[in-house]
């Protein structure tokens, strides 16, 4: 009995990751229980055996990539929490973009498949696994604002900062992943650490959320005198 269960808990992992190839590859629509069974040296019942359903195995395979992709690069950077608050950004930025420009984290072409041809299968839980990882960056820049800064604020400077992040990363991925594309070998892509561009994008981050602080409460000190008069 103990030799079985082992052998469905093999069988199990390797549908995960064959099924998280696959729908990188060719999305949800596109791939077939044949496909995955294939890839994962399974029999073709093995999908409904052990996840129910297609559906299930989507979820959970999508699931099981982001949680191994964030083990690989832990979302606070290495940055103690009692480090400056300066620091615990830039260790934000740069695990961010790790993960972004690692091409192993199929977690990230898995969600554009879906987002090019929705199911809906996945709303619920990338929500319930990315949410955490915003609110702690939210946290950081709410630190860096002041008490005083809205939601809005907040959100509207989370957006630029973990934009900044994204936009050179999925450069940098899709050259380590089709190495021969044209416009893949400027100095972003293929030249300059990955660290050396996080340093770069939280100065200019820091920066920028000085100015909308400062912004913010030139505004209230204005409110005040007015109020005064």
């Amino acid at each position: 009995m103990k030799k079985q269960r082992t052998d469905g808990q093999e069988t199990r992992q390797r549908l995960l990751e064959a099924a998280a190839e696959v729908f990188a590859k060719k999305g949800f629509w596109e791939t077939t229980n044949a496909d995955i069974c294939k890839r994962a040296g399974a029999n073709t019942a093995a999908v409904n055996y052990h996840f129910g359903s297609k559906d299930n195995l989507y979820v959970e395979a999508w699931k099981y990539v982001f949680e191994r992709s964030v083990r690989k690069h832990p979302p606070d950077g290495g940055v103690s929490p009692d480090a400056p608050v300066e620091e615990r950004l830039r260790g934000r930025i740069l695990a961010f973009m790790q993960r972004v420009g690692d091409p192993e984290t199929s977690d990230l072409e898995i969600t554009h498949k879906e987002m090019a041809n929705p199911t809906g299968l996945l709303t619920e839980t990338i929500r319930k696994c990315v949410k955490p990882l915003d609110d702690k960056v939210s946290v950081v820049i709410q630190e860096l604002l002041g008490e005083s800064a809205s939601d809005m604020d907040v959100q509207f400077c989370q957006m630029s900062v973990l934009s900044q992040c994204f936009g050179s990363m999925v450069r940098r991925r899709h050259a380590k992943m089709a190495p021969d594309m044209p416009g893949e070998d400027d100095l972003l892509t293929n030249t300059i650490d990955v660290k050396m561009i996080a340093d770069h994008i939280t100065l200019f981050s820091l920066a920028g959320i000085r100015a909308v602080r400062e912004r913010f409460e030139m505004k209230r000190q204005a409110d005040n005198d007015r109020q005064q008069e």
